[in-house]
């Protein structure tokens, strides 16, 4: 096993406000800096690395085999049954950059915001195309395995989903960055694990829902200016209350 490595070595990841190259920061990144600005200014100025983890492979796996699903409709300019059945005169988007979207390590979508001069990026999981409005609307595959039925109001106000609300924002801002006209109205595609099974045999059912969310980008910017009054800083944030790693960190110093 490698020995751990607390900070980054890639220079393209660190902060430097001396230097006039755009920085990117992506959508994760972006969350982080809501969430405390303290460990982002941590991460992003000083290099210090949070711990890592392995990806979450069975949600990959259906993101995958999701994306292949809507590509069959896609290349025939069809409405997937989940379209149909609820009514919606969509079909899946068809983009000659959309692999490339998809993957965030290979640019994703992408914006210079030039009152910053900071590029905000990220990878999106699907675009269909609203035939009746002419815009775009931006899919977001979660996969998960709950007890409990997957509702709309449920879904949304749950406080450990507002990460996706806020990730479904800034890929509608992006979008109308790049000049696109996107829909407010995004879905999540949700596929909620079955355990209701007697046996597992090789299997699990996954029960779908489509669960409809409008977007709010009013928030995006201010939020940035103020992101780049934090880089630009030289002195690091106070402690976020909130924050369970500020705490853990704050904690381990009694030990020492």
């Amino acid at each position: 096993m490698k020995d751990a490595v607390s900070f980054r070595t890639r220079k393209t990841s660190i902060y430097d406000k001396k230097s006039n190259t755009p920085f990117k920061i992506s959508r994760s990144k972006f969350f982080n800096f809501l969430s405390c600005k303290r460990c982002f200014y941590l991460d992003r100025v000083k290099g210090l690395k949070e711990p890592s983890m392995p990806g979450w492979a069975l949600n990959i796996a259906v993101d995958e085999l999701l994306k292949k699903e809507f590509d069959f409709y896609r290349k025939m300019q069809k409405p997937h049954p989940i379209m149909t059945s609820h009514n919606l005169d969509f079909i899946p988007y068809q983009h000659k950059d959309l692999d490339m979207w998809r993957n965030s390590l290979k640019g994703g979508i992408s914006y210079l915001d030039e009152k910053t001069n900071l590029i905000i990026h990220g990878g999106i999981d699907d675009l269909w195309f609203d035939m009746k409005e002419k815009k775009l609307v931006v899919v977001d595959y979660k996969a998960q395995s709950s007890s409990y039925p997957v509702t709309v109001s449920s879904y949304l106000d749950s406080e450990w989903h507002l990460s996706y609300k806020l990730q479904m924002d800034i890929y509608v801002h992006i979008l109308r960055k790049m000049n696109f006209k996107v829909s407010d109205l995004s879905y999540f595609y949700v596929c909620n694990g079955e355990k209701k099974n007697d046996k597992f045999e090789n299997k699990i059912d996954f029960k779908t829902t489509l669960i409809p969310y409008r977007v709010n980008t009013s928030w995006i910017e201010s939020k940035l200016t103020e992101m780049k009054s934090v880089l630009n800083s030289d002195k690091i944030p106070e402690i976020e209350k909130t924050c369970e790693k500020c705490a853990y960190l704050k904690g381990g110093k009694d030990f020492f």
